[in-house]
């Protein structure tokens, strides 16, 4: 009769199941790390002592864990969490009330402490379980009688929400702690300190919106500019600005796939070689005057107009023809902008490049359009707005 065996632990079985079975206990594996280890294996009543003294050892390190504090009446149950709060200012301001108490009620004065009371606050108090701990921190709020109960955790005493400030908005500089008179200043300050320049600043259309959201970055989300999340990873707003300053990287990435990132803040459309004053940008997409299925409206040689009778309630209404909404780009912070750009001895884009860049920005529109609306379709979904699917 062929018997099954198990070398690593030394013992036999009568079917293949119960070597199966085997191989997937816990003794098993203990014994392939004793031989990884170069150790000889253990038996089973050898393993079996071992692990309930192992179990032992980490229940009573696991009752032993847990810590109190009497001047706060919080239960720790780490003995680093405790640490910490006894080094948080919340702490040390409920000591000194918990040590005022006492005094009253013993009747001394109110600018001594007795040291057996400060050090009997002070101590860790080591509770043996948990449940222990419960009853000891309900004996303490049952003598309070009264006070508010204190729900922080342990590990942070003190939950600061604190919103984003934008330095831009209050005129400091995005790499250093400077504060300046107005936006103005504060670019020219960056220029001269930090060597920091807008790129195409000819053709920026909003220079205090780019700006904002270069400061966004920095500030806020701890990126390099110079770098775009190609390099490594900040975790404060100090470790960024160091990076920036030493590395030379207070610069603006404008090339490649960054241009799509600031489309929103530049306009080329005068280094087009069409352009004329006054243009439309937005004209040349303008469908042809031939009506087909996806149109409402057809323009005719005489320049009227031909709607399609399901927009028939919005042709009825009376509206001036002369009103137009137009948005003004205000230039006027641009052109002190450049002008202090040129006195420091910038010089304009050059007509290739520009036209380059603009050539890289309309490619990369019609490629986030095309890829939106591979997504709408995929998602039957490319309306713009918010329609609930219920409650019709």
């Amino acid at each position: 009769m062929s018997s099954f065996t198990c070398l690593n632990c030394g013992v036999r079985f009568a079917t293949a199941e119960m070597q199966r079975e085997h191989y997937k206990t816990h003794w098993h594996r203990y014994n392939l790390k004793r031989k990884l280890a170069e150790l000889p294996p253990v038996t089973i009543e050898e393993f079996e002592k071992r692990l309930i003294q192992q179990k032992t050892e980490d229940a009573a390190a696991q009752e032993d864990q847990s810590l109190y504090c009497k001047a706060c009446r919080k239960v720790f149950k780490t003995k680093n969490a405790h640490d910490n709060h006894l080094d948080s200012r919340k702490h040390k301001d409920n000591l000194q009330q918990y040590l005022a108490q006492s005094n009253g009620t013993n009747g001394g004065p109110s600018g001594s402490a007795p040291e057996g009371t400060r050090m009997d606050a002070e101590v860790e108090v080591s509770v043996k379980s948990t449940r222990a701990a419960a009853r000891a921190a309900a004996a303490a709020e049952a003598e309070a009688g009264g006070d508010e109960e204190m729900v922080e955790d342990g590990d942070s005493d003190e939950w600061e929400d604190v919103e984003f400030e934008n330095p831009i908005e209050r005129n400091d500089c995005i790499f250093c702690a400077h504060h300046s008179e107005d936006l103005l200043e504060n670019i020219k300050h960056m220029s001269i300190v930090h060597s920091f320049f807008i790129p195409d600043a000819e053709f920026c259309v909003d220079v205090e919106g780019l700006l904002t959201y270069l400061a966004e970055k920095v500030c806020r989300d701890y990126i390099c500019l110079w770098c775009n999340e190609r390099g490594r990873t900040f975790y404060s707003m100090e470790a960024v600005r160091s990076h920036m300053t030493e590395k030379g990287h207070c610069k603006m990435l404008h090339e490649g796939g960054a241009l799509a990132e600031y489309v929103d803040f530049y306009d080329y459309s005068s280094s087009y070689p069409d352009h004329e004053e006054g243009m439309d940008v937005d004209a040349e997409l303008d469908p042809s005057n031939a009506l087909d299925g996806d149109e409402f409206q057809l323009v005719l040689p005489s320049g009227n107009v031909i709607g399609h009778r399901s927009l028939l309630r919005y042709y009825k209404q009376r509206i001036n023809p002369n009103r137009a909404v137009v948005v003004k780009k205000s230039t006027q912070k641009l052109h002190k902008v450049l002008a202090q750009y040129r006195s420091l001895g910038w010089t304009s884009t050059q007509q290739e490049a520009a036209a380059r860049n603009a050539r890289d920005m309309h490619v990369m529109k019609r490629q986030q359009a095309k890829l939106m609306q591979q997504v709408g379709v995929k998602a039957n979904k490319l309306q713009h707005h918010y329609r609930p699917q219920v409650n019709f």
